[in-house]
């Protein structure tokens, strides 16, 4: 029982603690993107409906900034690699992704995609994403010219 574990308190309050920075830094992401998200264009790029796969992305009025977001139910066995092709970039901008290596042209992202690869491809270089029930949020940002 918890009663006889004396480290019990100082795990709960560590655990509280974790989950304060948490919802913190998620305040403070909505905060920075919150007109993006308000005003930007919103691209359904997997229909929720189709499959096992959802994702959805928001890009800002001058193709500057943009937030993919991609779900995944259940993750299945020996798959191919994973591309998500976007929407409404600007094709001679060039981007960064968060969480990502390398630079990428508009273009690219459109019609090559995003790679999604994870261990199921047989390739998972981070330890991450991995599992049924994924989430990932991708923000894209082009380079200054």
């Amino acid at each position: 029982s918890y009663r006889k574990d004396p480290d019990f308190k100082i795990r709960v309050y560590v655990s509280l603690l974790h989950e304060k920075e948490v919802i913190q830094k998620q305040i403070e992401f909505m905060k920075e993107y919150r007109s993006l998200i308000q005003f930007g264009t919103f691209y359904r790029l997997q229909s929720p409906f189709e499959g096992n796969e959802t994702s959805w992305m928001v890009v800002s009025q001058d193709q500057k900034v943009a937030i993919v977001c991609y779900y995944r139910v259940l993750q299945e066995i020996n798959q191919r690699f994973r591309r998500l092709s976007l929407k409404g970039l600007n094709s001679n901008f060039i981007y960064e992704i968060s969480d990502q290596d390398g630079l990428y042209y508009g273009d690219e992202l459109e019609h090559v995609g995003l790679i999604l690869t994870d261990s199921s491809a047989g390739e998972n270089e981070d330890g991450k994403n991995e599992g049924d029930f994924i989430s990932r949020l991708f923000v894209i940002r082009a380079q200054k010219q």
